[in-house]
């Protein structure tokens, strides 16, 4: 079961690399900006439930997505651009084996259930 979900992690990861070549910037920003969703663990210098919250939503695809579909819909790229980002960072971290976190702490995600 774990193999079948790294491999959707990996094309999602390149459907994500797609995304982003359909937008107008320089390959150098998606380098730059893929581990900026990272910002989001600043959020356990606050606790454990804090950080949970922040981190969260950083890597949550729902909304990666929903700001990409925001970012197409008011024809905005920089929304979209962020979206991909989020999207793309997500499935990579899943990739990696980091997983949405739970309240108990930072080491405790949803891929501990598989």
């Amino acid at each position: 079961m774990k193999t079948t979900l790294k491999l959707e992690e990996i094309a999602q990861f390149v459907f994500g690399i797609y995304l982003f070549s359909t937008l107008p910037y320089a390959w150098w920003w998606f380098l730059v900006l893929l581990l900026t969703p990272d910002i989001g663990m600043i959020g356990y210098l606050f606790g454990n439930k804090t950080g949970a919250l922040l981190y969260n939503s950083f890597h949550h695809k729902g909304i990666a997505i929903s700001l990409y579909l925001l970012g197409i819909y008011i024809q905005e790229n920089s929304i979209q651009l962020v979206g991909v980002i989020l999207f793309t960072h997500a499935a990579f971290d899943r990739i990696l084996g980091y997983g949405l976190k739970y309240e108990k702490g930072f080491k405790f995600t949803h891929l501990d259930d598989l």
